[in-house]
């Protein structure tokens, strides 16, 4: 689908921690969203000229409306948690490759989802509950949860958090492992740190990992190089060993992903 810039009309905003928020948008681009995908929010701030990229939580069902969730990170970010019921909102959409879903059926998926990598999650699981059995993974710091009641509507959750103030102390990865399963397929959003232990524990078990990479983006179509990652072979576009996460991305398989 052709990238367009678009105004968008916002439709309710939630507080849902002390710095992350949910913003349901109604516009026409959502008929064409899917998992994994996201937008970029232009500020309306003069002095924060280019886009947020922020990824796609939620579509309605009746493909109107999309919902972002997002952390207060900078100006930008600042700016759009002032935005109430009626304002108009410039987007640059649709971006991005979403999560693979084609070779799911029947088979048992991980959803990881760490930080703010956990709202691509609930659109993932809305979109293939129906297809494999789903268990979610989500990492937090501590007791402030946000938005595992409404993944838990299509899957069975499993919380990890750093305080042990909620389910397994630790990571994903332990929690994980706490929990006695296996994977067929794992699908996973969120830090470096996180996506470079996943794509370990997925090459150790043989199990065929998807990795949602986080990364500061400037267009976010491709243009700039600004948002290139390591890969294990060459790029079409740059010829050499890297891939802009925001148009050959940012879903990789964790095979072709290189980390530091």
């Amino acid at each position: 689908m052709a990238k367009k810039k678009v105004n968008a009309i916002v439709v309710s905003q939630e507080k849902l921690t002390s710095d992350i928020y949910a913003l349901w948008l109604a516009t026409d681009i959502a008929k064409d969203a899917k998992a994994g995908q996201f937008v970029g929010v232009y500020p309306k701030n003069a002095a924060t000229l280019l886009p947020r990229p922020i990824s796609i939580c939620e579509v309605s069902d009746d493909k109107s409306r999309i919902c972002l969730v997002y952390r207060i990170a900078g100006r930008g970010t600042e700016e759009f948690s002032t935005y109430r019921k009626g304002d108009s909102v410039s987007l640059l959409g649709i971006l991005g490759n979403g999560f693979p879903t084609a070779d799911i059926h029947g088979k048992r998926l991980f959803l990881i989802g760490g930080g703010i990598g956990i709202p691509p999650l609930l659109e993932l699981a809305k979109e293939i509950n129906d297809l494999a059995l789903l268990d979610a993974f989500l990492g937090y710091r501590d007791d402030k949860l946000f938005l595992n009641e409404e993944i838990a509507e299509y899957a069975a959750v499993h919380i990890a958090t750093e305080d042990g103030s909620i389910g397994t102390e630790g990571n994903v990865i332990d929690a994980i492992k706490s929990s006695g399963l296996k994977a067929d397929i794992i699908m996973a959003c969120g830090p470096t740190p996180m996506l470079r232990a996943i794509k370990n524990y997925a090459a150790e078990n043989e199990i065929k990992a998807f990795l949602s990479l986080e990364e500061r983006m400037a267009c976010g179509v491709g243009a700039c190089l600004g948002c290139v990652c390591k890969t294990t072979k060459t790029d079409h576009h740059s010829h050499v060993k890297n891939s802009r996460v925001c148009t050959e991305g940012p879903v990789f398989a964790a095979e072709y992903v290189e980390f530091n």
